[in-house]
């Protein structure tokens, strides 16, 4: 009798011991899940004071014009010479440069681009899924200032093509992103294991320069879901190297896909926001086919040199007022506030003497801008 008295406290400890260390573990749990969400918390909280749409802001909406550059801005002194005529509190200027280049007296002609360089940047592969994360951390500093409510993203190689009044009163005078967007019928560069987080209905491709308003930045900016699918799918296919021998095989398994000329259009499409969209690039760029050091032959943009940027040239894109898109069998016709307007206030690719005669030519003269603010009709 008495060991089986033993026997039953002894099983009556343990059980009590258990309940003890199943409480504490219970008790911890529930600790570090008030912990987490509290940090969670603090964390969106956080962004949503840096980012959240509608906070009040002294002085007029700005523009943030967006450079993604290779390291320098080899025309910056076009870009100074737009910058000069404006009222600063008008803009504001970010530059993702290379790692470690720093704008200053020494590497730039003009004191408006001094110190605009991101603190954060990635070091950027052309055709890898790096080009849109520079772009998203251009939007995302951007955003910080809540006077921001246009984003212009631009290339090193951009040129304005009318003054800084037109451009701003061009944009401003819209309430929709600029976002080259349509079907992509003919690449071929949709990979069905995209599926089911991108379909393929919503798959889309586009100009990489887009103009947008502050709610479509931000969609950017918080997107977690669309960008790992791109950095895990969309690869850039490089050329057959005879020098790698056998690992060309691995190489040319990735499917050939140029992420900055799908990320933006298709993400806005998943969230449907293209009927917030005027469905066109403000940047012009004149395609050729010709052969680069990536590919044999393939579609690329025209490099505008001296000869090629006269008034006459420039004239010629300054006319354009609609653009076809042939997947679609659409035609967008150029229009702000009822009143038919040039499609394009940006061109690239053009080298440093190309600026130059812009800048001798005087490009960036007095336009009107009466039709741009006048009331729909």
């Amino acid at each position: 009798m008495k060991k089986r008295h033993q026997s039953v406290s002894t099983r009556q400890l343990l059980w009590s011991a258990s309940k003890v260390v199943i409480s504490a573990c219970v008790a911890i749990g529930v600790f570090l899940l008030l912990r987490l969400h509290f940090q969670s918390s603090t964390v969106d909280a956080s962004e949503s004071r840096v980012f959240a749409d509608g906070l009040p802001f002294d002085g007029p909406p700005k523009i943030a014009f967006l450079f993604l550059a290779r390291r320098d801005l080899p025309i910056d002194f076009l870009w100074g010479s737009f910058f000069e005529s404006a009222d600063v509190r008008n803009f504001s200027i970010y530059v993702h440069s290379a790692p470690g280049f720093v704008f200053d007296g020494s590497t730039t002609r003009s004191e408006a681009f001094y110190g605009r360089q991101l603190s954060r940047i990635v070091q950027v592969v052309w055709g890898e899924s790096s080009m849109i994360e520079a772009e998203r951390l251009l939007f995302e500093e951007a955003l910080r200032d809540p006077a921001n409510q246009r984003f212009v993203l631009l290339s090193d190689s951009c040129v304005p093509l009318y003054n800084f009044s037109f451009v701003y009163s061009y944009v401003m005078s819209s309430s929709r992103s600029f976002v080259d967007s349509f079907l992509d019928k003919k690449e071929g560069r949709y990979y069905p294991k995209m599926s089911p987080i991108i379909p393929q209905h919503k798959w889309r491709k586009g100009s990489q320069w887009v103009t947008l308003v502050r709610k479509h930045a931000k969609v950017i900016v918080d997107d977690h879901i669309i960008l790992p699918v791109f950095r895990r799918y969309c690869k850039r296919r490089p050329p057959v190297d005879p020098s790698k021998g056998k690992q060309n095989l691995k190489l040319q398994k990735q499917h050939n896909c140029i992420p900055d000329e799908h990320y933006v259009q298709t993400l806005l499409a998943m969230n449907d926001l293209e009927s917030e969209l005027e469905r066109r690039t403000l940047t012009y760029t004149l395609w050729n086919q010709s052969k680069t050091n990536m590919e044999a032959s393939g579609w690329h943009p025209f490099t505008f040199g001296y000869a090629n940027a006269g008034p006459k040239q420039i004239k010629e894109i300054k006319d354009i007022n609609h653009v076809y898109y042939e997947t679609e069998f659409r035609t967008e016709w150029c229009r702000t506030n009822s009143s038919s307007v040039p499609c394009f206030l940006f061109a690239r690719k053009f080298s440093r003497s190309a600026a130059m005669r812009l800048l001798s030519d005087g490009i960036l003269g007095t336009s009107d801008t009466a039709a741009l603010l006048s009331n729909p009709s």
